[in-house]
């Protein structure tokens, strides 16, 4: 073998080499060409892999064919350089002698200039292989752009962590905001739901996106009755999110209770301070009882029969109230009341003008109530009326009424002092009645004496005319005689 540099190949030496030992890893590395040669770097290597497929690389200077070269034909030289891409075409026959072995036995001596001349053709052959700058740089800027497009794909692609209702998950997504990322995943927020960071946040890797659904709460707190929203997912953390002071509290429900999307009916009374006034005395209590009469109970006073408090026993109790509890003791009575009577008054045209006279008389008529008296907190209160009963209905009085014109005068009586009799007799007053109740009138007229006359009724009940008319008749049929002790002032 030469120590040169480069070697000059003859036309007809074999052309398929085996390896006949591995290198290293097993890989075989080879070393050269098909020109049969040995080249050492302080380690050998060997020609081919050890696959079984025939070496059928062919440089474009190899002469091809079995055909011997023409006499004087100059050689070209090669340098052996390492192989850059493995052989994957196998060996079809391995070697019978190891490579160490001279593969170049010249036939005859290397003609005049041959030397020279190949390493020109080396220098060519080295020039045609250089590739072209110009050819090359479109290839360049294509892989350039691929390698920003891979770049900018992998800078897109985002890690996030996406919590829906308590429930975590990783996901990769190419999403500019939070809203674009949820519609993408399916995740459907409406009004009342949460989403944390807002809908419109720009994402960024390493985002953590929590989705809370709402759940709706009908709620009564103290009392108050209200339809509220929650993203809670269990009793006590919605009475935190409320705001509800949940120590001494009654609620309704467990409050490790879990929350379901169609959300639960919540009934909720916080503990409050209720002073209780009883016989005296004051209790105070902390109590978070649903009605009045609870917290009365719980301030240890008991209601009694007619027993109430201040305010209805059934409300609720607030914060700070004061409540009084009211002894009460009663009894019923039953008490019998006169129902007044109507008066009917018809007219009488045998009556003089001015007179009426009581056809019949009127009855009053009877009723029956029933009273509760009771004392409060030892007072008397005002009776109050329970029921009542008629007992027998009232008659209605009948009162005729004169409608003939009085006469003018009776002969033989008018030129007469009659009002000096009548203020004799009466004092002039027309209803005057004397003590015994028999007469009455101006005149003091019986009952009996003035119906003989015409006259209706009693006398003092008609009119001073008419008491008049009826004298002066009286006086001619009997004279003074009905007046014997005021009959003198008739002609004085």
């Amino acid at each position: 073998m030469s120590s040169s540099q480069y070697e000059t190949y003859g036309p007809a030496y074999p052309t398929t080499y085996e390896n006949p030992e591995p290198y290293g890893y097993g890989y075989g590395y080879g070393y050269g060409y098909e020109h049969g040669y040995e080249h050492r770097y302080g380690y050998e290597h060997r020609y081919g892999y050890e696959y079984g497929y025939p070496d059928t690389y062919r440089p474009a200077y190899e002469h091809p064919g079995n055909e011997p070269w023409p006499p004087g034909a100059p050689t070209l030289p090669r340098q052996a350089v390492p192989l850059t891409t493995p052989v994957t075409t196998p060996l079809t026959e391995p070697l019978t002698e190891p490579l160490t072995t001279p593969l170049v036995t010249p036939t005859e001596p290397p003609s005049p200039g041959g030397r020279a001349e190949a390493r020109r053709a080396a220098r060519r052959r080295r020039s045609a292989e250089r590739p072209d700058v110009r050819k090359l740089l479109p290839q360049a800027l294509v892989v350039a752009f691929l390698a920003g497009g891979t770049s900018a794909f992998v800078a897109e692609d985002k890690a996030i962590e996406l919590t829906v209702d308590g429930k975590p998950r990783t996901l990769h997504t190419f999403a500019d905001d939070v809203s674009e990322l949820l519609a993408d995943e399916g995740v459907r927020v409406g009004a009342h739901d949460m989403v944390a960071p807002g809908p419109g946040t720009t994402l960024s890797s390493g985002e953590e996106i929590d989705v809370r659904y709402g759940r709706p709460v009908r709620l009564t707190l103290d009392g108050q009755r209200s339809h509220v929203w929650t993203t809670a997912h269990t009793v006590d953390e919605a009475l935190r999110e409320f705001g509800v002071r949940a120590e001494g509290a009654y609620v309704s429900a467990p409050r490790a209770r879990q929350i379901g999307r169609a959300g639960l009916a919540l009934d909720v009374r916080t503990e409050r301070t209720v002073t209780v006034m009883a016989d005296g005395r004051a209790r105070t209590v902390r109590t978070n009882a649903a009605t009045v009469r609870e917290a009365v109970d719980e301030a240890g006073v008991t209601l009694h029969g007619q027993d109430t408090t201040s305010v209805p026993p059934e409300s609720f109790p607030r914060d700070g109230q004061t409540v009084t509890v009211m002894r009460i003791t009663g009894m019923k009575e039953v008490r019998e009341e006169s129902i007044p009577f109507e008066v009917r008054r018809t007219d009488d045209p045998e009556l003089f003008r001015g007179t009426e006279v009581v056809e019949r008389a009127g009855q009053p008529g009877l009723r029956r109530v029933t009273y509760a008296l009771r004392t409060v907190n030892g007072v008397q209160q005002k009776p109050r009326r329970l029921k009542s009963e008629v007992v027998h209905e009232p008659r209605a009085q009948v009162v005729k009424v004169g409608t003939k014109p009085l006469p003018m005068s009776v002969q033989g009586a008018d030129h007469l002092n009659w009002q000096g009799l009548a203020q004799c007799e009466s004092g002039g007053r027309p209803g005057a009645v004397d003590p015994s109740g028999t007469y009455g009138g101006l005149y003091q007229f019986d009952t009996r004496t003035w119906q003989s006359l015409g006259g209706s009724g009693r006398p003092q009940e008609a009119s001073a005319a008419e008491q008049t008319f009826r004298a002066k008749k009286l006086y001619v049929r009997r004279g003074t005689s009905p007046w014997p002790h005021c009959g003198g002032r008739l002609r004085g």
